[in-house]
């Protein structure tokens, strides 16, 4: 990022071709990052979304949360 924002000085100081290219590669690096990062933590939700599926499902828990909502609908209000 740091060379990012000196490439981006360079530019306006002193103009030229060579600095621009120089800034849009590294702008292109920082994209590529930034996407590689959304990509990993969409695989972290969806591991975790598995996991609690497979938790929420299993027969333990859902007679439990059952249970519990038919004691809540027997409620004497």
């Amino acid at each position: 990022m740091y060379k990012a924002v000196q490439a981006m000085q360079a530019v306006a100081v002193r103009g030229g071709r060579a600095v621009r290219a120089r800034w849009g590669a590294a702008a292109r690096r920082d994209a590529g990052m930034a996407t590689a990062e959304y990509a990993m933590g969409l695989v972290a939700a969806v591991a975790f979304a598995v996991v609690l599926y497979k938790v929420v499902t299993s027969g333990v828990v859902s007679e439990e949360l059952q249970s519990i909502v038919k004691r809540a609908l027997d409620a004497q209000v």
